[in-house]
């Protein structure tokens, strides 16, 4: 039940208890009294059952009924009014001022006065408060709507921005990516006497070039309006052997996938995580221990997929770049967490513990 229906309800009884013992105290008719009790009902009722401008006007109705024929109105009646006039706002003011003026005019009683009285100084002060309240909840619209509409255009413009760096971005990084490949496809084609083993890491090395470009392209494809994104689904755990097949054969060492538990379905987002970490690790260890061998870890353990990845490097801290900071926000991201540092017995170690499904 909301409030204007309980207030109503309360100054109804109050009306009713007053109206009554007023006419009992005055020994009128019956018909009277009861022409008074309608009267003071008339003054309450309405707020609870219509909007505030139709309760506005059947109240003043009531009211001036009530100083009419019954020569009197009651204190709830007199709070009613004010009330009601204050809910409509500035429609109330052509119903305030001759209230006002009727009721100074047509005080039955000495106690009727003082409520016209009263009621003349808080009725035209309740219209002036319902029309500040009103022209602050519009003032309040219009700057929600004025901030919506400029976090809007940052927002566009900082879209925009990103938009135009991934551009420039795609454009600058793919230049050198397709020289790179150029460059050792043409090396390799062009320099005699070659040796195979030569040739053969030429060939890898423009492999990877290429791979790497449309890596790029599927990732900064999507912001560029003139170059359609490439679909293709995100790498998980399934590439993981490839992936450390193409760790092997570019840095000749051994690389091995040891898997534990029982495999259970991973996330596709908890999948792609794992393997950019793995992905990630491997790299580092390329970069701050080349040669050493890697083991790549799978435990499945109930719910959380354990990774460990770990090399027999000189185990250094590795510190500088963002390859360790984007391994932990990748494991953050699904809900799980990420460990690094040098491993205890030698080499360095990457632990992370992430949920089967994306948190």
């Amino acid at each position: 039940m909301s409030g204007r229906v309980v207030a109503a309800a309360v100054l109804a009884v109050a009306a009713t208890a007053e109206a009554l013992g007023r006419a009992l105290a005055a020994d009128v008719s019956l018909q009277f009294g009861l022409l008074v009790v309608v009267f003071a009902l008339a003054t309450t009722v309405p707020p609870a059952v219509l909007r505030p401008v139709p309760a506005a006007v059947a109240v003043t109705a009531g009211t001036a009924l009530s100083l009419a024929f019954g020569h009197c109105m009651t204190a709830a009646g007199a709070v009613s009014q004010v009330l009601v006039l204050y809910a409509a706002g500035a429609p109330g003011v052509a119903l305030a001022v001759p209230l006002v003026v009727f009721a100074l005019v047509r005080p039955g009683t000495a106690y009727d006065g003082v409520l016209a009285v009263l009621l003349g100084s808080f009725g035209p002060a309740a219209v002036w408060a319902g029309i500040a309240r009103r022209a602050r909840a519009e003032a309040n619209v219009h700057r929600a709507a004025r901030e919506a509409i400029a976090d809007s255009l940052v927002e566009h413009t900082v879209r925009g921005e990103r938009a135009r760096i991934a551009r420039e971005l795609h454009d600058v990084v793919a230049h050198h990516i397709s020289m790179i490949a150029v460059q050792a496809e043409t090396a390799r084609l062009t320099t005699p006497g070659m040796p195979e083993a030569g040739a053969r890491r030429l060939s890898e090395i423009g492999d990877t070039a290429r791979a790497g470009l449309t890596e790029m392209r599927r990732l900064l494809g999507v912001l560029r309006e003139d170059v359609p994104a490439d679909r293709h689904p995100q790498p998980g755990l399934a590439q993981l052997a490839e992936l450390l097949d193409e760790a092997r054969d570019a840095a000749g060492v051994g690389a091995r996938l040891i898997v534990s538990g029982a495999p259970a379905e991973v996330d596709p987002g908890v999948g792609l995580a794992a393997y950019r970490i793995v992905q990630e690790a491997l790299t580092n260890a390329r970069r701050h221990a080349p040669g050493a061998a890697v083991d790549v870890e799978l435990h499945y353990t109930g719910e959380v997929l354990r990774l460990r990845i770990r090399d027999n490097g000189p185990g250094a801290v590795r510190e500088g770049g963002h390859g360790l900071s984007g391994m932990r926000e990748r494991a953050l991201a699904v809900g799980g967490e990420l460990r690094a540092g040098p491993a205890t017995v030698g080499g360095f170690v990457v632990v992370a513990e992430l949920p089967l499904e994306a948190a």
